[in-house]
């Protein structure tokens, strides 16, 4: 008989899961001992770190991603992450130590309840009855982690449980793919077909099913206006396409305006809708015909408006083009696209990211942070490629920088750059050490203002005002931080010195981190610039 320890390895290569990700305890010091040569550790010095690192190699592999950390602290230090992979759909199975059975009764020290503390935020949350089963506890959490809507499950191991006997656990073939109802859909067909001016809503869920090409296809075939979900997580069609309009906004009103001109909407791979400041309104205009396609059902039972389809993105916008009639061309506005800034001292962001966008590789992977910037991020960065975009999905701050190591990782061909508020980098810095570790060579752009810019405009908008305390965050040096933690960085004040740091910055192949001081002010709350998505906030 093999040990729990030499069966779960085995199934964890059987289900290709040999990178681990995680940050050790006592009560895991039994599953990673002598850990066999073929998998890879990957340290995190955080538990948000380390489980946020495998967040972006989810999402950039498209695999479920093994996660191990310790025992109380993965649902203190690594529960934010949990909720990160929990909105973006990132398949991870998270294990973390519990005390030995033997004297779980007694309540000793790291005797953990992580279970009931975190099922609010992932698939499923169990601890094994039995030693015994944890092989199998694990095979069924990668398969439920893998299902659509993807998601984290956990999985709380005592420590000597790894050490006992068990029969092998076999890796099954189970299908991820659930086809939408064809008679919902033609009814979806028959709504398009009477339209005079249809638009879609792309959500994030069309890169969850590998539909990009598919969405194009059907927005190009109906000649519909194209329109991207409230506070995007990640982009799913072509910033420059000529039927792209921009983001909608997360509040009831503005958004209803900007959809107020179409007869028949179809949202794929979307909420029916993020709202974020209260603007009060109604869904679509009156009159306006709604449709849903989701892969998720608790998104298309939360939905207040229109009528919802559960299934695969990919079939689903196949099955509307082919079915559906070709719309009729007509002349397409202005870009959306504004003149380039000006390389004022201090830099507006809005320079620095019209700058990266000349110089990064057009396949470059943007992990964006900067929550008060991305109004004019959303203005200047343009993508044409698919999985090229990731943003922090929930408004909890520390996703970007491990998520951005995790899809360097997970992409080694391409370069992937982590914008970053000098607020927001605070919250998972550790990462940087990871990354020089890892020898993983993203550029990290910090806009530093020294201030918490989102919450300032909120500010403005909520009509609070400014005195508040603690929105300021002066004293913080980015380069020295960096450096301490192994990885080249610099310091950019001036507009002219921006590019040539950026070009060096992607000739390196190692790690590199460019604090860019940049204006204060950031943009209002929600932008309230029907072109582009609004920031979102902490």
């Amino acid at each position: 008989m093999s040990t729990v320890r030499e069966v779960t390895y085995q199934l964890l290569r059987d289900l290709q899961m040999t990178v681990v990700f995680g940050n050790p305890g006592s009560t895991e010091l039994p599953f990673l001992r002598d850990m066999p040569p073929d998998f890879k550790y990957v340290l995190g010095l955080h538990e948000r770190s380390a489980a946020g690192m495998a967040l972006g190699y989810a999402l950039g592999t498209g695999q479920a991603a093994f996660v191990n950390l310790h025992s109380i602290a993965s649902v203190g230090n690594g529960l934010s992450a949990l909720v990160d992979a929990d909105y973006i759909h990132a398949p991870l199975v998270v294990t973390t130590g519990q005390q030995d059975r033997r004297q779980i009764f007694s309540e000793p020290f790291l005797a953990s309840r992580a279970v009931e503390v975190v099922k609010p935020y992932v698939k499923w949350a169990y601890e094994p009855l039995r030693a015994e089963d944890v092989p199998a506890a694990i095979a069924r959490g990668y398969h439920l982690a893998m299902q659509p809507p993807r998601g984290p499950v956990f999985l709380s191991i005592p420590m000597d449980d790894w050490t006992h006997e068990c029969d092998p656990a076999a890796a099954r073939c189970v299908t991820q793919t659930v086809l939408p109802d064809p008679t919902a859909l033609d009814k979806v067909v028959q709504a398009l077909d009477a339209s005079r001016n249809p638009a879609l809503v792309v959500g994030a869920q069309i890169e969850e099913d590998d539909a990009w090409q598919e969405a194009v296809e059907l927005a190009e075939h109906l000649e519909a206006e194209v329109y991207e979900q409230p506070i995007a997580p990640r982009w799913t069609f072509p910033r420059s396409h000529r039927l792209f309009r921009g983001g909608l906004l997360p509040a009831q009103q503005p958004l209803a305006d900007q959809l107020a001109g179409h007869d028949t909407i179809v949202v794929l791979g979307a909420a029916i809708f993020l709202y974020y400041a209260y603007v009060p309104g109604v869904p679509i205009s009156p009159g306006s015909k709604l449709f849903q396609v989701t892969n998720s059902p608790e998104q298309a039972a939360a939905a207040l408006a229109g009528h919802s389809i559960v299934g695969n993105l990919k079939v689903a916008a196949a099955y509307l083009r082919h079915h559906s009639r070709q719309g009729r061309k007509t002349a397409s506005p202005p870009p959306l696209r504004t003149s380039a800034p000006k390389p004022e001292h201090p830099i507006p962001p809005a320079y620095v990211f019209s700058v990266l966008n000349r110089v990064m590789p057009r396949d470059a992977v943007i992990a964006e942070e900067c929550p008060s910037a991305k109004g004019d991020l959303d203005r200047y960065l343009l993508s044409e490629v698919p999985g090229s975009f990731y943003s922090v999905p929930n408004g909890v701050l520390g996703f970007g920088l491990p998520a951005a190591v995790g899809l360097q990782m997970a992409h080694p061909k391409r370069r992937v750059v982590c914008t970053i508020g000098d607020g927001s980098m605070q919250y998972s810095v550790q990462a940087l050490w990871s990354a020089v570790q890892q020898k993983a060579p993203i550029v990290v752009i910090v806009l530093q203002n020294f201030d918490y810019s989102a919450l300032k405009g909120f500010s403005d908008f909520t009509n609070v005002g400014r005195k508040v305390h603690g929105m300021d965050i002066p004293g913080i040096d980015m380069v020295q931080i960096a450096q301490g933690y192994g990885m080249a960085a610099q310091a950019v004040d001036r507009p002219e010195d921006l590019e040539p740091a950026l070009r060096e910055a992607f000739r390196s192949p190692q790690p590199r981190l460019i604090s860019v001081h940049v204006a204060k002010g950031g943009q209002k709350c929600m932008g309230m610039d029907q072109s582009v998505n609004p920031p979102n906030y902490r």
